[in-house]
């Protein structure tokens, strides 16, 4: 399965340097000098890293090739991505990547079913489950060991408080 891990974005200058959106908590080994990055769509790479650097906040790669502003706007839009097998595994049980959580049954304490995970936000107020509930609504998690108590390969075992599925 291929896992976004940046969305190209407008171009830095005018040597064809662009912006990324990065969606990797690893961008520095992610986009490190050398790297050779999978596109979708898979017309616009594979993109190899010449350069990268932090910009007011913001993550600037050079591609090889690209070489002028018109070349980097040409990539505007374009997703960098990675297969899920070739990452590597997690050291810490409680840390999770998106895709892993994605499709799990959310079950309450008693095994009883909430629903299910659609997407994962990571929000500046921190990381949130999106589920799915049984009535088809749509309901906003925090993902906190407090509320969200155990995740194993088929399910995600969530306490709620008083009313998180009343609002």
């Amino acid at each position: 399965m291929q896992l976004v891990v940046a969305r190209i974005g407008r171009p830095h200058g005018v040597r064809g340097d662009v912006t990324v959106e990065v969606r990797t908590d690893e961008p520095d080994d992610r986009f490190a000098l050398g790297s050779v990055l999978a596109t979708d769509p898979e017309s616009a790479g594979p993109l190899s890293v010449e350069d990268a650097f932090w910009h007011g906040g913001r993550l600037v790669l050079h591609f090889k090739d690209v070489d002028d502003r018109d070349a980097a706007e040409g990539l505007r839009g374009v997703l960098l991505v990675v297969e899920s097998d070739d990452l590597p595994e997690l050291d810490d049980p409680d840390e999770f990547r998106d895709h892993d959580l994605i499709d799990l049954a959310a079950v309450d304490p008693t095994g009883a079913p909430l629903g299910t995970v659609t997407a994962v936000d990571h929000g500046p107020g921190g990381d949130l489950l999106i589920l799915t509930g049984l009535d088809g609504r749509t309901h906003l998690v925090p993902f906190v060991k407090a509320i969200v108590t155990a995740v194993d390969a088929r399910t995600v075992t969530i306490d709620p408080p008083a009313g998180l599925f009343d609002l």
